[in-house]
C-alpha cells in the first residue's frame, strides 16, 4: 500500500483543513469548502481563515449549496505543467461545491502520461470513464494517445472540451452517455484499449436517468472492462473517492478482474497542507505492462 500525493503543483495549494472544512488556493483565489474527512481541529485560527478567503461554500441540502464570494470573477484559470504536459483549466464555483478540478488527481495524471510514453505503440487507445472536466483525458492526449472521453453530463463534457482547447490540444473523442452502457456496448463489439481510466462517483445518474451506485455497479463494470483491455500492452487506473472504502477493495477488484496484471500498485491519494496536516482523498489501484 502506498500513500501518494502530487508533487508538481504551482497553481494549487491546500492551506489548512479541519473541523469538516478545507482552505485551498486555486491560482490566485482562496476557497473555503466542506470536507467530510477532515474530522480533526484546524491548525489555523478562524481569523486566519477569514482573512485569506475569497469565497466560501455553505451547504443547503444533501447535494447542493451556495457560495459567498468577494473580489473574484465567475471564471478563472489555472495551469498544471510537468514533463510534456502543459495543461490549462477553466474553473468556476458550482452549486455542488466543486470548481472543475480535483487537484489530488495530478498524481494520476503523471502516471497516465508516463504510462503512455512507455508503451511500444504508436498511438495508444485510451478510454476515460466518468471523465468529468477532462484532466485525465488531457494528460493522455498530451502523451499522444487516441482518447475517448465518456461522461453522462453534457455540460461537463462541454467544459472538458474548453479545457482541451485552452491546453492547445485537439481530437479528443467526446461521448455523452451512461458509462456502464457504453462499456457493455464496446465489449459486445470486441473493441480494445491500451489504457482504461475510471474515477466513478459514489452515486450518479446517467444521460437517460440510469442509476449508478458504486458498491452495486463497479464490479459489474469491471467484468466488461477486463475484456476491453489490450492483453499485452496496457495500463489501468481505478480511482475511488467514497467514504469508508479501503484500498484493499480496489486491490481485490484489480486482482480478480485483471489476474495477469503486472506492476500493480494500490493505496491512498492525499494532499499535504501548508499547515502540516495530510488530507486523505480517495483510494487507487493502477498497473502497467511495461
Amino acid at each position: 500500500m502506498e500513500l501518494l500525493t502530487p508533487l508538481h503543483w504551482k497553481d494549487y495549494e491546500l492551506l489548512d483543513c479541519g473541523n469538516f472544512e478545507k482552505l485551498e488556493r486555486f491560482g490566485k483565489y482562496i476557497l473555503r469548502r466542506p470536507e467530510p474527512q477532515a474530522i480533526w481541529n484546524k491548525r489555523w485560527t478562524e481569523e486566519e481563515w477569514k482573512m485569506h478567503t475569497n469565497a466560501s461554500f455553505s451547504q443547503k441540502g444533501a447535494h447542493s449549496g451556495e457560495w459567498r464570494k468577494s473580489n473574484m470573477p465567475d471564471n478563472w484559470f489555472m495551469h498544471y505543467n510537468h514533463g510534456g504536459m502543459k495543461l490549462r483549466f477553466k474553473l468556476a464555483l458550482t452549486a455542488f461545491k466543486h470548481v472543475g478540478i480535483f487537484p489530488e488527481q495530478a498524481a494520476n495524471w503523471d502516471f497516465i502520461y508516463n504510462s503512455i510514453k512507455a508503451l511500444p505503440v504508436e498511438q495508444p487507445r485510451v478510454l476515460n470513464l466518468f471523465a468529468y472536466t477532462g484532466g485525465a483525458s488531457l494528460a493522455a492526449k498530451a502523451a499522444g494517445a487516441d482518447v475517448v472521453h465518456v461522461d453522462s453530463v453534457r455540460q461537463v463534457v462541454g467544459w472538458a472540451k474548453e479545457n482541451m482547447e485552452l491546453s492547445s490540444l485537439d481530437n479528443i473523442r467526446w461521448t455523452v452517455e451512461d458509462a456502464l452502457k457504453f462499456v457493455k456496448r464496446e465489449a459486445k463489439r470486441g473493441k480494445f484499449y491500451h489504457g482504461i481510466l475510471l474515477d466513478p462517483p459514489a452515486y450518479g445518474i446517467g444521460a437517460k436517468g440510469e442509476r449508478w451506485k458504486l458498491e452495486e455497479s463497479l464490479n459489474d463494470m469491471l467484468t466488461d472492462l477486463s475484456s476491453l483491455l489490450h492483453p499485452e500492452h496496457n495500463f489501468f487506473l481505478l480511482n475511488v473517492y467514497s467514504l469508508g472504502l479501503s484500498a484493499l477493495v480496489a486491490e481485490n477488484l484489480a486482482n480478480i478482474h485483471f489476474p495477469k496484471a503486472k506492476n500493480l500498485h494500490t493505496g491512498e491519494l492525499y494532499l499535504k497542507s501548508t499547515s502540516g496536516v495530510n488530507l486523505p482523498l480517495g483510494v487507487f489501484a493502477r498497473f502497467h505492462s511495461h
